[in-house]
């Protein structure tokens, strides 16, 4: 079983998540308890979305089961939590035993905060290219992009081709491509 943890936090932005979560819960459609996929908060609270979508998250950063994938979404609360020396040490301690990190838009700069990507190449959000790029990140423009053990995402609906590139990595391109063919989502996997 892969565990997958998916950070949330408030003013998330929604598809940022719900995306990643549904392409890499649906796996388990085709390939039986393959993966568990987790939400994970700073604490235990109701987290409000930007759009005003409210939910609870399975387990706080404190509680959270080891976890051989974590996704970092972005949205308007990331101002915040680049700022929150507790997340961002989740993020950092949890990296060492990670197969993958992950980010979907503005989320590489919650990574980037850490220091994790610097001198690394990724990808986030359009109109945060420069920001990224002001952390030591050498930034593509691309919908997905893969340095080392770190996959970064550009806009919102790029959740969906990093969950599909996720599973790609995790299990193959058939496995992946099947599930975008369920979901009836039309991926290219040259990103």
């Amino acid at each position: 079983m892969i565990n997958i943890g998916i950070l949330v936090f408030q003013k998330i932005e929604e598809l940022d998540f719900i995306g990643p979560f549904e392409v890499l819960s649906y796996v388990n459609k085709i390939k039986s308890e393959s993966t568990n996929v987790w939400l994970v908060s700073d604490e235990e609270q109701i987290v409000q979305g930007y759009n005003g979508l409210r939910f609870f998250a399975d387990y706080t950063i404190d509680n959270c089961p080891k976890l051989d994938v974590l996704v970092v979404p972005g949205g308007q609360g990331r101002k915040a939590v680049m700022e929150n020396d507790k997340v961002l040490s989740f993020i950092k301690n949890r990296y060492i035993e990670l197969k993958y990190l992950s980010s979907v838009c503005t989320g590489a700069l919650i990574i980037g905060a850490t220091g994790l990507l610097k001198d690394k190449s990724a990808t986030t959000y359009h109109t945060a290219f420069d920001e990224l790029s002001k952390m030591g990140v050498a930034v593509q423009k691309s919908k997905v992009v893969q340095d080392g053990k770190i996959i970064t995402g550009a806009g919102v609906s790029s959740g969906m081709d990093v969950g599909l590139y996720l599973l790609s990595r995790l299990f193959d391109e058939v496995t992946a491509q099947q599930v975008a063919d369920k979901i009836e989502y039309n991926w290219s996997k040259k990103l």
